[in-house]
């Protein structure tokens, strides 16, 4: 097997293509830098009191849990154990619902002094806070109440997995019948970025013992579903989606946008991890050169499933150039970049941060990039 997790190697494809050492180093540092420190113009990251702080949504002024678990991966990776704990608190203070159908989830939007805007979860939140949450206790060690990482983690995976069984109130956020992650739980459909096997496959080794089996097959189950959610020409996959892959018309959401974008990046990050499944690498391929031949200069659009292009300007344009470069870690590490994986690479290397009101979610996308890339996306156990 040929996967990090296996050999403990992690790919540094910018080295590969001839970049340094100590350019890769300072492109990371400026980036974080300027997320989490840089001017009000262009960071997210603000503090909050003395001891907690939160990630701003730039484009619609609230705090979500898709950022806070974002800034708290982006915190584990770079070891920055003291933001990683401000974020958590603020996440586990004002977001966490105790009572109510949806306690022991994650309201999935707050306001920048805490106040809920919704009662409602998102799982996206979800899984990347566990994830997180396990890779700081294996990081740091576990601590003292909310920061025991990963009894954290070990309760929220089992609030995903086992809400609303027997009786009691609420739904969980994978489907018990096909193990596929839901959009939201009261629903009956998906998204197909939220679906990450290379977390799965995690969650089945630190998750409560007797829901391993679980986690294990639900990364199975989505590496299955991808295959059914992305088009066979050109690898696009939709926002949302049915369980059988099937576009979700409704809301435009049928579309190649905004949630669409994470999907190469995904596929990128499990392959690197895991090399499951080369059909992955098919897929990233073929992403790749739809973005490189057929729509070429174009690339700042909003797509049809087979390419049609919509003329619509697309919301978030660095992030599309973000994930088609952390697409090409799904690829042989034996095997010498392909043209569209240098394409892609070099196109997202020269492609600044970005500013403005719409930066929140590109550079979140662009600084995983740069980790992914660089081979300091990591698993830690």
């Amino acid at each position: 097997m040929e996967g990090a997790f296996y050999t403990g190697e992690y790919r540094n494809i910018f080295k590969e293509l001839g970049f340094s050492e100590a350019e890769i180093e300072r492109k990371l540092e400026e980036a974080y830098q300027t997320i989490f420190y840089g001017s009000e113009e262009e960071r997210f990251y603000h503090e909050f009191g003395e001891d907690m702080a939160y990630i701003e949504d730039t484009g619609n002024h609230d705090v979500r849990t898709e950022g806070m678990s974002y800034g708290m991966m982006m915190c584990v990776q770079r070891n920055w154990k003291k933001e990683f704990d401000c974020l958590w608190k603020f996440a586990k203070t004002f977001m966490w619902m105790e009572d109510g159908v949806n306690s022991g989830y994650f309201a999935w939007s707050v306001q920048t002094d805490g106040t809920k805007n919704s009662y409602g979860p998102a799982p996206d939140g979800e899984e990347y806070f566990a994830m997180a949450l396990f890779f700081a206790s294996n990081r740091w060690g576990d601590g003292e109440g909310i920061y025991h990482y990963s009894r954290e983690a070990r309760a929220i995976l089992h609030e995903c997995v086992h809400k609303g069984e027997n009786g009691t109130a609420g739904f969980p956020m994978w489907e018990p019948s096909n193990k596929l992650i839901k959009f939201v739980p009261n629903c009956d459909f998906t998204d197909p970025s939220y679906h990450l096997p290379h977390f799965y496959e995690l969650f089945a080794l630190w998750a409560n013992e007797g829901d391993r089996k679980f986690w294990k097959e639900a990364a199975k189950a989505s590496r299955e579903y991808l295959k059914k959610a992305c088009h066979p020409i050109t690898g696009l996959a939709p926002e949302y989606s049915f369980y059988n892959g099937a576009p979700y018309t409704h809301d435009n959401r049928h579309r190649y946008y905004s949630d669409s974008y994470r999907v190469p990046a995904n596929l990128g990050l499990d392959y690197a991890w895991f090399a499951a499944d080369p059909w992955e690498c098919q897929c990233a391929e073929k992403i790749q050169r739809f973005f490189c031949d057929t729509v070429k200069g174009r690339i700042d659009m909003v797509y049809e499933l087979d390419g049609t292009i919509i003329e619509e300007k697309a919301l978030h344009p660095v992030a599309i150039i973000a994930t088609n470069a952390q697409a090409s870690l799904a690829s042989s590490k034996h095997q010498t970049l392909s043209k569209y994986q240098k394409e892609c690479v070099e196109l997202f290397w020269n492609t600044p941060l970005r500013k403005g009101n719409r930066r929140y979610y590109d550079n979140c996308l662009y600084l995983f990039a740069l980790l992914s890339l660089s081979g300091n996306y990591r698993i830690y156990r």
